[in-house]
């Protein structure tokens, strides 16, 4: 549970993206850096890393973020900034990628709190119910 001078949330992401083409080469001093990378990025952005691993074709990272960031600004910043950061430290992996990009254009984003639909459901309800007995 985050706070904010005017905010309290709950705010968790499951996001997956990979490098273009799917190519395996997230793999030995890469996957070590590229964690260290994201452990920043998400220092920097006051967001927690919950759960991250890197795979040789993928990344997973569950995270717990603040309202001023979009789902779509958290996959962007974890993206751009890392790839930037991988191509300054291996710049031989634009040889492996064809190109100026490390990442795949597309990504998959998830939401994750602790209740469920059904249970905000109910509780609104509840809430309707209440007031009308007041």
């Amino acid at each position: 549970m985050g706070r904010s001078s005017s905010a309290v949330y709950n705010l968790n992401y499951h996001v997956v993206f990979c490098p273009k083409y799917r190519k395996p080469v997230l793999v030995d001093d890469v996957e070590v850096f590229l964690k260290d990378c994201f452990n920043i990025i998400a220092e920097t952005n006051g967001w927690k890393i919950i759960e991250m691993e890197v795979m040789p074709d993928h990344v997973h990272i569950f995270l717990s973020a603040t309202p001023q960031h979009s789902p779509m600004m958290i996959a962007k910043i974890l993206k751009g900034v890392s790839g930037l950061q991988l191509f300054k430290k291996y710049p031989d992996l634009k040889k492996k990628l064809w190109g100026g990009h490390i990442w795949s254009p597309s990504y998959y984003v998830g939401t994750a709190g602790n209740v469920t639909s059904e249970n905000v459901k109910r509780y609104i309800e509840e809430q309707k119910r209440n007031s009308s007995t007041s």
